[in-house]
């Protein structure tokens, strides 16, 4: 199947269930991404910073660049001006970071959730987020806004254990909403879902599906 062929297929199956596709792009060359553009996707995700940088300045300027990627608190000024929307805001530190090197702009930031069984160094646990979420009461961040929540299910065949742990992960999300969101209608994203278990987290409520290898092929 042509990339046309797959892109119309993927994206409309995803459309059909409210979420859109995030075209994750990492390692893919930037020819690659604009046969994409010119079918007029615009949503791209990358997961390195120095490929974030080099790609962005090489594509055209209204692409919308998710960074997906641990993101180290060095590294937010880089990624703040440049960035549509950071997935992996795993820590208050980064979000300070961020909120600092926003330079009067907004940064729009999913919280990041360690939801798999899986040993992991990245991920909020759902304690730990309302700790973070009650020290940004205490102290606003002045222009980060915190769009919704991200995370990764486990690497297996067990498909009752991935959609258990995308359920948790919008429980989570509807905790936060109840908790501290209730009147903010920006927080609406869940960002969960790749090539191989994006149908589970559709059915879980994911609203945004990041699809590399199976729109691109493997990566170079």
């Amino acid at each position: 199947m042509s990339l046309s062929d797959t892109y119309v297929t993927l994206s409309r199956e995803i459309a059909a269930s409210g979420a859109r596709l995030v075209a994750v792009t990492k390692t893919h060359p930037v020819e690659r991404i604009r046969e994409l553009y010119d079918l007029g996707h615009r949503d791209f995700g990358e997961n390195r910073v120095s490929e974030l940088v080099e790609k962005q300045a090489a594509l055209p300027q209204d692409i919308n660049w998710h960074f997906i990627g641990h993101l180290q608190s060095k590294k937010a000024k880089t990624v703040a001006p440049i960035a549509h929307l950071i997935h992996s805001g795993d820590s208050l530190k980064l979000l300070r970071e961020l909120d600092k090197r926003a330079a009067g702009n907004s940064v729009d930031v999913l919280l990041q959730y360690h939801i798999a069984r899986e040993e992991s160094k990245y991920g909020l646990t759902p304690e730990s987020g309302r700790d973070l979420l009650n020290d940004v009461a205490r102290e606003p961040l002045r222009n980060v806004r915190i769009l919704g929540v991200m995370g990764m299910a486990t690497y297996t065949d067990d498909q009752d254990q991935v959609a258990e742990e995308f359920r948790t992960l919008h429980e989570i999300f509807s905790d936060l909403k109840d908790r501290y969101f209730e009147d903010d209608p920006k927080f609406s994203e869940i960002s969960m879902g790749m090539s191989g278990d994006y149908r589970l987290a559709l059915d879980q409520g994911s609203t945004l599906i990041r699809i590399g290898s199976l729109l691109l092929g493997e990566r170079q």
